[in-house]
């Protein structure tokens, strides 16, 4: 039993290594752009919006090719799941959080699409090479789509364009070339040993409670990789910024279905790895994961704003999945 408990710190030290890591290889890629003139945009739509996720990314890869895709998909499903319902329902306990700003209403539905095609993917149970180029084309084709509208009038008022692009404002960022090339090597090493002490773990504690790795994502990783987007959405609507906090959860959950997706399966193809989808998925977590997106929707397309109570509702939502996943697993 100690050595049970000893193995979750082991997660913890993980994650935090992954979130750190993926924050100051952003911010050392972000910086490097700049220095040699790449035009905001650009670095907004690829170096900040594929680097935040990279935490979810590099740990999601990790886990396909060595062999636990339970980890590796419950780190994207679960993210997803507690982006809308513990993210969204915690930050709205804060300030309402407005869905009517423009932009929004389309990547959601675009969300929700995706949403329905990865569920679809995963129903023969494997996320195979093919599955994997049609989750990495919908991502190509969604930044294109993104470049474009960011030219459009009204795509100063899109709250997920703004936060993406806005790379003038972003704090913290190297100054000088040896900083620069402090944070790069910083990031590129603590990521994939976070991911190490992650899927390593996670593994082993799963194997010692006698559950399936895709608890173990759905839960613990899930919402330790979650952090950075809880953090963000708090701060913003604390700030009054309540559109930030709703695009910056959209764009989360769809560079995790699409990106994430996609290059963990093709990745896991090329190293010969097998990505079967858990019997958990198709009982029970998918369906989660599209009832929470549909919440969403829900909320956009009634131009409603996410409240107090409806934020109680969603957080209680979400300790009620956990309940469920428990009694599912240990009852």
């Amino acid at each position: 039993m100690t050595e049970t408990l000893l193995l979750i710190p082991m997660i913890v030290v993980g994650i935090v290594l992954l979130l750190v890591g993926g924050d100051v290889l952003v911010r050392g890629a972000t910086a490097m752009a700049r220095k040699i003139g790449v035009p905001p945009l650009v670095v907004g739509l690829t170096i900040v919006a594929f680097g935040t996720s990279a935490p979810e990314m590099v740990v999601s890869v990790a886990a396909a090719i060595q062999g636990a895709p339970g980890l590796a998909y419950g780190n994207i499903v679960g993210s997803n799941i507690a982006n809308i319902l513990l993210v969204l329902g915690v930050a709205a306990l804060f300030a309402p959080l407005v869905t009517r700003a423009p932009g929004v209403r389309t990547n959601t539905v675009i969300a929700a699409v995706l949403t329905a095609v990865f569920i679809a993917l995963g129903l023969n149970g494997e996320f195979g090479l093919r599955e994997g180029w049609v989750l990495i084309g919908a991502i190509i084709l969604y930044v294109m789509w993104l470049a474009w509208s960011a030219t459009r009038p009204r795509a100063a008022g899109d709250p997920l364009l703004s936060e993406m692009t806005d790379v003038d404002n972003m704090d913290g960022l190297p100054r000088t070339a040896l900083k620069i090339t402090a944070f790069l090597i910083a990031g590129l090493l603590l990521l994939p040993l976070g991911a190490h002490f992650v899927v390593s773990n996670g593994s082993e504690l799963a194997r010692q409670l006698g559950v399936s790795e895709a608890v173990i994502g759905l839960t613990l990783l899930a919402v330790g990789t979650s952090l950075p987007e809880l953090a963000t959405s708090i701060v913003a609507a604390l700030r009054k910024q309540a559109a930030m906090a709703f695009g910056n959860i959209i764009g989360s959950n769809i560079f995790n279905i699409a990106a994430v997706g996609g290059l963990t399966a093709v990745s896991a193809h090329l190293a010969g790895a097998s990505v079967t989808v858990d019997a958990i998925f198709l009982r029970f977590d998918f369906w989660v994961m599209a009832a929470a997106m549909l919440a969403c929707a829900v909320f956009v397309f009634t131009r409603r704003p996410i409240g107090r109570v409806a934020g109680i509702v969603l957080s209680g939502g979400y300790a009620a999945y956990l309940a469920a996943l428990v009694y599912i697993h240990l009852g």
